[in-house]
């Protein structure tokens, strides 16, 4: 595969360029609010990551000065909305992202330009890692429309900030500034507007250059952590770590250390 692969649709923008798998919503005009048919390329561009050994790293962006403002109201209207219907336009399309992400092992990355609202910040959270522009600004405000989250923000929120600040957030649908989101804990880090780009490269660039299999073994052991015990996450940890040490590539690592050099990974 050349090094860097782009495919272009009029909403969605998927490309590979080294060893980062890029997605980005490209409808700045609607704020990127998604439609169903952009789900079905979002969950299709993350499997293909996943199945592609080039891509190390993926990150995610929004098109202009939004991340994302959620779900595309307009592109519901017309849908059978009997009680089964919607609960299977959830099921079926919006969270085919959530179980796409969580068959990632590879690192991913919310570059959060803008704002970020109901399900849009619901995206940015099931990721691994956010940074977020100045004029990022973040809100679960599915409340204000009469709704309850649906993307996973009663899930992942209070996993990041606790129950008491993630039940204040959705239950008044505030907004926090990109500072304030910082502090808590919502974003890892916030930069100036024009920095954020660079930021990000350089953060997946960082990530690309560490042997892969460590880099996923370590995101596979650090999930099975929130749910296990302390002998059950030492047991498999042991398993991770002789799969590792059997790889080309930690060879290469301890050889790279011991002639003071730059290792070069191959993923194997």
């Amino acid at each position: 595969m050349s090094d860097r692969k782009t495919e272009l649709t009029l909403d969605l923008e998927v490309s590979i360029d080294g060893h980062v798998g890029n997605i980005i919503l490209n409808r700045p005009q609607r704020k990127n609010a998604f439609t169903i048919d952009m789900l079905r390329q979002w969950a299709n561009a993350l499997r293909d990551f996943q199945a592609e050994n080039q891509v190390r790293v993926v990150v995610v962006r929004g098109r202009g000065d939004v991340f994302c403002s959620g779900a595309d109201l307009g592109d519901l209207d017309g849908l059978d909305r009997t009680p089964l219907n919607s609960r299977r336009l959830m099921t079926d399309h919006v969270h085919q992202i959530a179980r796409a992400v969580e068959e990632l092992t590879k690192p991913l990355i919310a570059a959060i330009n803008g704002p970020a609202i109901g399900a849009g910040l619901d995206m940015a959270l099931m990721c691994d890692y956010r940074i977020a522009s100045e004029h990022a600004r973040v809100s679960e405000g599915y409340v204000r429309l009469g709704l309850v989250p649906g993307d996973g923000g009663c899930f992942y929120l209070p996993r990041l900030i606790g129950k008491s600040r993630a039940l204040r957030l959705l239950w008044t649908g505030e907004f926090l500034d990109a500072r304030q989101a910082l502090e808590w804990g919502i974003v890892d880090e916030v930069c100036n507007a024009d920095e954020l780009e660079g930021r990000v490269t350089s953060f997946a660039t960082v990530l690309a250059q560490r042997a892969p299999a460590a880099v996923q073994m370590i995101k596979t052991a650090v999930r099975q952590s929130e749910t296990g015990d302390l002998r059950s996450a030492l047991d498999l940890i042991a398993s991770h770590q002789a799969v590792v040490m059997s790889t080309l590539d930690s060879r290469e690592a301890l050889s790279a250390h011991l002639e003071r050099r730059s290792p070069k990974f191959i993923g194997r």
